[in-house]
């Protein structure tokens, strides 16, 4: 047995507290607290930074391709429908969607904005999953039959638009006259709105009839680029380099991982960092424990010194103050997971509720792109998480463990 009897006792025995010793009880509800909040707060974070990244990947790749071809030289693409059969060869696309792209501005009555848009066919719509299923049966109709055009709600609610209306773009592709270069616009009727959540797109996106965009940008039956979605995201490697191998060098192609390469990059680094951070919280409770424990050896001296003398080995007092001190970060470390993996399920509540109470928006799209705050619980983070928190706890207890063991019964009983 790996302890006696009287080993358990008296450890947690200690870890009670007394009116006499409660400045010593206090510093061990202090070194519980501090665990427990270190693992509690490292869980919740390290949630958060996991579901951030997979619900912006998700999403950016719910409207946009898994790859992209391009053509080296910056042209438009002309042979596109060529190359769209040619590059669908594969068991693992699951559309091959050509589109135009291109900038403006967006004019209502009252309001001007920027705009990114994006021309493309109806039959290709289905593809983008995250717009597709953003949009109702009348904007879906509005789009194929009455060529009228998407955009993003932030952007509607920006240029005080809704449904019906009719905006101004211009082109930044003016028409060459001999008097210069002169504006391409065009009145739109709008179709639908569409919200993915994501709010470089909804503030900024439009989404225009194939024919359409290619009369408005005046480019003739061409396409800008080749978006290509497959049926697994994460064998985009294994066919980019299928891809590499069927179109000849005249093409570019990138990966969803190359096109948000600095930010996924940018995510990966803050999620270290913070895990680093926050697990200093962990490393101060453990040091908590030892100043803790080693009150208590001082407070028990007497205690120790008359287990020694009715015949207690050193390792079993070593034992009995590893123990106590194991059992609070123990302790601290199942509570601050539970807690912690609670709150990570229900942060998005709590984040509503902290709003109201605060009057203020904790988690502003503006600045994190997404207008939720998303979380995913990786229980392999959360295992290491309870490893390290407890790891630190035993080790924390070493030395008071070992100082106690070195009492000497005599000095102490001396002056009893």
């Amino acid at each position: 047995m790996l302890f006696k009897y009287f080993e358990l006792y008296l450890a947690f025995r200690y870890l009670r507290s007394k009116k006499s010793e409660g400045f010593i009880s206090l510093s061990t509800w202090f070194s519980f607290v501090g665990i427990a909040l270190g693992v509690a707060t490292l869980i919740i974070v390290m949630s958060v930074m996991n579901g951030f990244r997979e619900e912006l990947v998700n999403r950016i790749l719910g409207i946009n391709g898994h790859l992209v071809v391009y053509a080296n030289n910056g042209k438009p693409i002309e042979n596109y429908n060529d190359i769209s059969n040619k590059v669908s060869d594969n068991n693992n696309i699951f559309s091959v969607i050509p589109q135009i792209d291109g900038q403006g501005l967006a004019r209502s009555k009252d309001y001007v904005s920027g705009v990114m848009i994006k021309g493309i066919r109806w039959t290709d719509l289905p593809a983008k999953k995250l717009l597709w299923d953003n949009l109702n049966k009348i904007t879906k109709e509005n789009f194929k039959i009455k060529n009228e055009i998407i955009i993003g709600s932030r952007l509607a609610k920006r240029l005080n638009v809704k449904i019906g209306d009719k905006i101004t773009i211009v082109s930044a592709n003016g028409i060459k006259t001999a008097l210069g270069i002169i504006p391409q616009k065009q009145i739109f009727k709008i179709g639908g709105l569409f919200n993915v959540g994501m709010y470089e797109y909804d503030n900024n996106f439009i989404f225009m009839p194939w024919k359409s965009a290619q009369i408005f940008f005046q480019l003739g039956d061409v396409a800008n680029n080749i978006e290509i979605f497959l049926k697994d995201y994460k064998s985009s490697d294994a066919s980019y380099l299928n891809l590499k191998k069927v179109l000849n060098n005249g093409f570019e192609i990138l990966d969803w991982k190359k096109q948000n390469n600095t930010f996924i990059n940018a995510l990966n680094v803050e999620k270290n960092v913070m895990f680093l951070i926050l697990t200093l919280i962990i490393l101060v409770a453990a040091f908590n424990i030892i100043s803790s424990m080693i009150m208590l050896v001082n407070a028990k001296s007497g205690d120790i010194a008359l287990l020694r003398t009715i015949g207690s080995s050193k390792k079993a007092i070593v034992k009995i103050f590893l123990l106590i001190g194991t059992s609070i970060g123990l302790l601290g470390t199942v509570f601050g997971a539970i807690l912690g993996v609670f709150l990570s399920v229900n942060i998005e509540y709590l984040r509503k509720f902290l709003s109201i109470i605060l009057n203020q928006e904790l988690f502003s799209p503006e600045i994190y792109f997404l207008t939720d705050l998303p979380s995913k619980i990786d229980f392999t983070e959360v295992f290491y998480i309870i490893f390290t928190s407890i790891s630190l706890s035993v080790l924390a207890s070493v030395f008071p463990s070992w100082k106690a063991s070195k009492i000497l019964p005599a000095e102490v009983l001396r002056y009893e």
